[in-house]
């Protein structure tokens, strides 16, 4: 008995270890969230208190103008809480399809401020700035099919969006000194307790294949998504999908031009972004310019993943069936344009039919 009762205290006294030990892991954890949280919170609010004296001096002078000049700097309604953008500005390229006298009619839209039916010179500076950053007009193409947030309003090169409450698209995102702490398995448990149902999720994937197919040979032109990344996505509250980072999406002739110019001995120098690629012509030691998977295959690749758990069990094996099929499509879309348009309204036919009775759809 004696016996009996010593190994039952040394088992209690290492259970008592582990769930010290494990306590001890998570203060670490949630401590460092949330110091990184409140310094990058802090850091953002005093650039972002730099950049409101700068516009409003500029605004107050006269020199610039726009329809949230007077809500930051007059009546101080408009508070700024968050940057989302911190790169240099680039110029933006459209290809060569564009709907020019469309676009210029929604631009002179925009840069009508105060909606009196004339662009001042301090309207059109502002807005001539704005369009210097890939992501604002490329925003602006595709804000009307709902596939990006919607500009509330500008001030300079200063830029409001409407929020997009949930991000990133799956899964959770993790600041970087902790990635290195979360053990894998935790990682897995964290993503599946932050994801949404399966009807959601479903609803969530086909604003993503939507997408796909409004910047496959648009309005505006062909547009390459380039990385696929979870952060570069998120949804609202009625699960509407939002591309948040307009910077992962290139015109095709910007790749094709870029592809054009680079040197290779191997495929895996053809590399445009994070998910561009095309192949090397060793011969040559050039890349060639068309891309080896269209952005079907790429969207689908991302989305298998997130699709297959939690399936209902009569839908897993014919969607698993379609999303493989998806994943094999290669070449340029362009030259196949029946598989490409077959296999994405077969994809969203599937999923349709699952949330079409549902209070999610």
């Amino acid at each position: 008995m004696c016996c009996f009762s010593a190994h039952t205290l040394q088992a209690r006294i290492s259970f008592v270890r582990v769930k010290y030990l494990f306590l001890t892991w998570l203060t670490v954890l949630v401590g460092s969230w949330v110091l990184y949280v409140q310094y990058s919170t802090y850091t953002e609010l005093c650039r972002g208190h730099e950049c409101k004296n700068a516009i409003c001096d500029k605004y107050r002078r006269g020199i610039i103008d726009g329809s949230a000049c007077s809500s930051l700097c007059d009546k101080d309604t408009l508070y700024m809480s968050r940057c989302l953008s911190t790169l240099p500005n680039n110029q933006s390229k459209l290809g060569e399809q564009a709907n020019l006298a469309s676009l210029v009619s929604q631009i002179l839209s925009v840069a009508d401020g105060n909606k009196d039916g004339h662009v001042s010179l301090p309207e059109a500076r502002s807005t001539w700035a704005l369009l210097q950053m890939d992501e604002v007009l490329l925003g602006l193409l595709l804000q009307d099919r709902g596939h990006t947030p919607r500009l509330l309003g500008y001030c300079g090169d200063l830029y409001m969006t409407e929020q997009v409450p949930y991000g990133p698209l799956y899964g959770m995102s993790l600041p970087w000194p902790l990635v290195s702490w979360v053990p894998s398995g935790v990682q897995r448990s964290l993503d599946q307790w932050f994801t949404p149902s399966w009807p959601r999720k479903a609803k969530i994937s086909m604003g993503l294949l939507e997408l796909v197919e409004d910047i496959f040979h648009g309005t505006y032109g062909s547009f390459l998504i380039c990385d696929l990344s979870a952060a570069h996505f998120g949804y609202t509250d009625r699960h509407e999908l939002r591309l948040t980072d307009t910077r992962a999406v290139v015109p095709e002739d910007e790749f094709r031009r870029s592809m054009r110019a680079l040197k290779c001995e191997a495929d895996a120098d053809c590399v445009y972004g994070v998910d561009c690629r095309a192949s090397c012509d060793v011969a040559k030691r050039r890349c060639r310019e068309d891309p080896i998977q269209p952005n079907l295959a790429k969207a689908c690749s991302a989305l298998k993943d997130y699709l297959l758990r939690g399936a209902p069990s009569e839908l897993s094996e014919e969607l698993e069936r379609q999303l493989y099929a998806c994943m094999a499509l290669k070449g340029n879309a362009g030259q196949m344009n029946m598989e490409h348009s077959l296999i994405l309204n077969n994809l969203k036919a599937l999923l349709w039919r699952q949330i079409s009775h549902t209070k999610d759809s």
